[in-house]
């Protein structure tokens, strides 16, 4: 078990927000074993907008539970906010995602029987926020994303859309450094995913950190800086020009 270190030991100015050498990671073992990433390196500086692009099965949903912690790396080096992941042992780690990584999933993961105001407070009660605190904030990130009229709906209750804006004003409001956005426009319509879309570039231009997990090329060119994967490596980066959905 790694040594614990507290978060907001996390900070630490200049630093990159995202950090890989050399990552690893197989699943089974002798010959059902499969190397599914194999020698990555990634970099993601404060403030990039970043898509990782590749086909079903070349890695990258594998890379994204390794940015987000949901999965442990066999070996390699992992910087997170300048931290090495490797100093925390594995208990820790729902702590640091609650407090440095903000989620948007292709599925929404809201929680059904709760308003949208309680899905989007519920990470900060995680952190120990009192109940008044959280719901103030709760309610000014929704407002934020358009939907300070929806607030004590449930997800049943909100279109597809704005279930995903939900998703992202829960990733906003904690104020973590980085928001992980996989495949955040595969469960709308062309038109609501292009406007959640343009909403995520514009976070980018107000200064989030944003790294974004998808298939599709023409998703993925909203993004900064396009990283290739295939067959478990980074094949290659290349900036590309800010494009508008119109």
């Amino acid at each position: 078990m790694g040594k614990v270190v507290k978060v907001d030991q996390m900070d630490q100015v200049g630093k990159p927000v995202i950090r890989m050498t050399n990552i690893n990671k197989s699943y089974g073992k002798a010959e059902s074993k499969v190397n599914v990433l194999k020698e990555v390196s990634l970099t993601v500086e404060q403030g990039e907008f970043v898509a990782i692009l590749g086909p079903s099965g070349s890695g990258k949903t594998t890379l994204m539970n390794l940015i987000g912690l949901i999965d442990t790396v066999d070996s390699g080096d992992y910087f997170l906010d300048g931290v090495d992941i490797k100093e925390h042992s594995e208990k820790s780690y729902a702590k640091i995602r609650n407090e440095k990584i903000g989620f948007v999933f292709q599925k929404f993961n809201l929680i059904s029987k709760y308003t949208a105001l309680y899905n989007v407070a519920l990470p900060l009660l995680l952190r120990g926020e009192s109940y008044k605190k959280a719901k103030q904030k709760a309610t000014e990130t929704l407002t934020r994303v358009g939907l300070g009229d929806r607030i004590y709906h449930r997800p049943n209750q909100l279109s597809g859309g704005q279930q995903q804006r939900v998703a992202i004003a829960r990733a906003l409001v904690g104020e973590c450094p980085l928001i992980l956005a996989d495949e955040p426009t595969g469960a709308l319509d062309q038109k609501t995913g292009r406007e959640v879309l343009s909403f995520i570039q514009n976070l980018n231009n107000e200064g989030k950190t944003i790294v974004m997990i998808t298939h599709d090329e023409s998703i993925a060119s909203m993004a900064k800086r396009i990283i290739y994967v295939e067959d478990g490596r980074i094949k290659q980066g290349e900036k590309v020009k800010e494009l508008s959905y119109k």
